[in-house]
């Protein structure tokens, strides 16, 4: 029996393994889509801080700008308390297709949208959204459904609680979406630090958006320009070694 149940599960562990394609951010075949970032539905957002929150829903937008991908602007019934979207992403892409949906909750819904999507002739969606459990995760099942590939930036859709963004994200995985972070959507879509876009892009991208990253760029600008080693600075690195040459030293 104990035999049977190791056969079974080393069977589906293989086939599982052989399932897996691993399918990169192409971003020839990409677009961006900005699903209801609007100033109203900003408020209902707790599973962020609103300064992380705001600043995320910027970078969102501006990887559009960054790689040159089709981008398109949703808000729905923005007349209302939903409200529009933030005056940075609209002049930051002035000439996208903006749809104003004036009810339809699941944008794939409104036929100028669907239209819009689809003259994109891109394959791969990357999107994000307010609120996740909505906005996010109805059209990306929509759109798994007709076909695309889904990449939904965890990192810009937002909602009211973390329980209810990690149900939504459980709900869009199960359906074949790709739940991802910004880091990995920009990276990916960079794919080599010597490409354009590239590090002479991404770098001052990260600066604006991603502070760590573009501290840590920094340290490295000053220490490479002025930087000088302190006495001791050195030893956490070159102690391991030395210890190591130590131990070969007394084998011989």
């Amino acid at each position: 029996m104990q035999f049977t149940s190791l056969f079974v599960a080393l069977a589906s562990l293989a086939a599982c393994s052989a399932a897996f394609t691993f399918e990169r951010i192409n971003k020839n075949d990409s677009m961006l889509l900005v699903v209801d970032h609007q100033l109203g539905l900003f408020q209902l957002v707790r599973d962020f801080g609103p300064e992380e929150y705001r600043n995320n829903i910027l970078a969102h937008a501006a990887l559009g700008k960054v790689f040159n991908l089709p981008t398109i602007l949703t808000t729905s019934a923005e007349t209302g308390p939903n409200g529009p979207l933030p005056k940075e992403i609209i002049e930051m892409h002035p000439d996208a297709p903006y749809i104003k949906r004036q009810g339809e909750v699941d944008a794939w819904d409104n036929a100028d949208f669907r239209a819009a999507v689809k003259a994109t002739g891109k394959k791969q969606v990357i999107m994000a959204g307010i609120t996740t459990d909505v906005c996010t995760t109805f059209l990306a099942l929509s759109l798994v459904q007709e076909g695309y590939t889904v990449f939904a930036n965890a990192d810009a859709s937002g909602t009211f609680n973390v329980q209810v963004a990690a149900n939504a994200n459980d709900r869009m995985r199960s359906a074949g979406v790709n739940v991802v972070s910004q880091f990995a959507v920009a990276t990916d879509l960079m794919r080599d630090w010597r490409d354009t876009p590239g590090s002479l892009e991404m770098l001052p991208f990260f600066d604006t958006y991603l502070t760590q990253y573009g501290f840590l760029a920094r340290g490295h600008a000053a220490a490479v320009t002025n930087g000088t080693l302190l006495p001791g600075e050195s030893d956490g690195v070159l102690a391991p070694l030395s210890l190591a040459s130590q131990r070969a030293d007394s084998d011989l």
